[in-house]
Formats: structure tokens, C-alpha cells, sequence
């Protein structure tokens, strides 16, 4: 196994976490209430760690 595809994976886990928080801070905020700094913040951030877990376990070739 590689540390590399290791390391991408814990950071797509950790983008799909980050988003799925979003998502429920956003559905369980009332109308005119919405914290719009923390859901932009972490939208950013789960977004970004997707992306790049994504493209490491990508973009690392598998040797044996």
C-alpha cells in the first residue's frame, strides 16, 4: 500500500465530511439566520480537501 494513496484517501474522507456538515448546517438554519461566514469557510475547505484527495489517489501510480 501506498502512503501516498493512504494520505489521499484520509483527505477525500475528510472533504465528503467537511461537505456533509455543511449541508446540514445549512438545512437546519432558520431563514434569516444563516451563519454565512461558517458555511462559506467550510464549504471552502471540504471542497479543497476533496479535490485534493481526489487527485493524489489519481494521480499516484500503483506499484507493487
Amino acid at each position: 500500500m501506498n502512503l501516498k494513496r493512504i494520505f489521499g484517501a484520509i483527505l477525500t474522507i475528510l472533504g465528503i465530511a467537511g461537505l456533509i456538515y455543511v449541508a446540514v448546517l445549512f438545512v437546519n438554519t432558520s431563514g434569516g439566520s444563516k451563519d454565512i461566514k461558517a458555511i462559506v469557510i467550510y464549504s471552502i475547505l471540504g471542497l479543497l480537501f476533496f479535490i485534493a484527495g481526489i487527485s493524489l489517489v489519481r494521480t499516484t501510480k500503483d506499484e507493487s
